[in-house]
């Protein structure tokens, strides 16, 4: 039992756009704290070093109907594909936890592709899976009150940490350091293996895919997560013992497309079934190990261009568009034969002021202090 009385988790409506059987929020609602700073502010206080990056909130994005006309597309031109790889990822996670994963997004990139797993289980093996999501920061690590509430009402050897995507593996690195302290400080182990839907930067074993294209709901941003923010870390609003924070933005619903995203990716489960055994039962064949290619590239650029700060360079389409709808760019690298894929960052970086460079690699955005004004 923990020494410390645990908070009450947060569930839909009174919390987030999504359903309370879909997920199970391990956060602080601090919906009425103002923790909105604008971009350059934010900018500047980060790469000072005055700040961590989770004490306050950017701004939200509000898209252009260029912008969300190019969501849309995405969604139906890449729906089946991440549809399959829901597919294969879920039922990489059933084999590793005997059927009966206890699925824990990482807040909040984690939280669509942990709902998307759980109705994979449920309407193709009629398994109900319980569903989690908790906050995870670079240079703090997981949140300790939430791995307590786990470890209370759940063996921690069920625990499947999920998240969207991977770039050069910085999550993957905190997670398990994070775990390590836990384990030290508390006698329990949970286990760090991580399941994403995309494993572009080499860094995981459980994956869908591996293959650097749009994930739509990297796109938007707390508009296609439930209307949930990135978490917060802040000590002023987050006691020793209260959850993460964040906030749930509910003057936002006229323009919430959460739940018809994961509508749209659950109607091609029936019609990848064959291709999802195929793919998975290749994947156990062949015992996928990570090769870090995402962090060594990283390093490559990080010295090219003088930052010397593999923290400041974000690969990867999914890690790029966060970036830029949240960041101020310095620039941003783009494959030239990629450039019809990745439409929706060459819209952002114009939009943002971020100058683009032809680059024959994936999709990278790059940030260094100092290089430009801060716009």
């Amino acid at each position: 039992m923990s020494p410390f009385p645990l908070p009450t988790p947060l569930t839909g409506p009174d919390f987030g756009s999504y359903a309370a059987d879909e997920v199970v929020w391990l956060l602080k609602d601090l919906s009425h704290i103002a923790l909105e700073a604008p971009t350059a502010d934010r900018e500047r206080a980060i790469q000072s070093g005055a700040a961590n990056y989770a004490e306050s909130l950017p701004m939200e994005y509000s898209p252009s109907p260029e912008y969300q006309g190019l969501y849309e597309e995405a969604v139906v031109r890449a729906g089946e594909r991440i549809a399959m790889a829901v597919g294969v990822v879920t039922e990489l996670a059933l084999a590793a936890r005997n059927q009966a994963p206890v699925l824990v997004s990482l807040a909040r990139a984690g939280t669509p592709i942990g709902i998307l797993m759980r109705r994979w289980a449920q309407r193709i093996h009629g398994i109900e899976l319980p569903h989690f999501t908790m906050s995870i920061v670079r240079g703090v690590g997981l949140d300790p009150t939430a791995l307590r509430y786990l470890a209370e009402h759940f063996e921690p050897s069920r625990i499947l940490f999920v998240d969207g995507w991977t770039g050069k593996g910085a999550i993957s690195r905190e997670l398990t350091a994070a775990l390590d302290d836990f384990a030290a400080s508390s006698g329990i182990r949970f286990p760090d293996d991580l399941a994403v839907l995309a494993d572009p930067g080499h860094c995981v074993s459980m994956f869908g895919t591996r293959e650097d294209y749009l994930i739509p709901s990297a796109c938007l941003n707390s508009t296609v997560s439930g209307l949930v923010s990135r978490t917060v870390f802040n000590k002023e609003h987050i006691g020793p013992d209260d959850f993460h924070g964040a906030k749930f933005y509910a003057e936002l619903a006229a323009s919430d497309v959460s739940n018809s995203f994961l509508d749209a990716i659950c109607a091609h489960f029936e019609n990848v079934r064959p291709q999802v055994a195929r793919q998975a039962a290749e994947h156990v064949a062949a015992a996928p190990a990570p090769s870090w290619i995402g962090w060594e590239a990283v390093e490559r650029i990080s010295a090219e261009y003088g930052i010397n700060n593999v923290n400041l360079v974000k690969p990867g389409v999914g890690e790029t568009t966060r970036v830029l709808l949240r960041r101020v760019p310095w620039r941003v690298l783009v494959n030239p034969d990629a450039r019809a894929d990745v439409a929706h960052v060459l819209l952002l970086a114009e939009q943002r002021g971020g100058p683009v460079e032809d680059w024959p690699r994936p999709a990278l955005q790059l940030r260094r202090a100092h290089s430009s004004p801060v716009r």
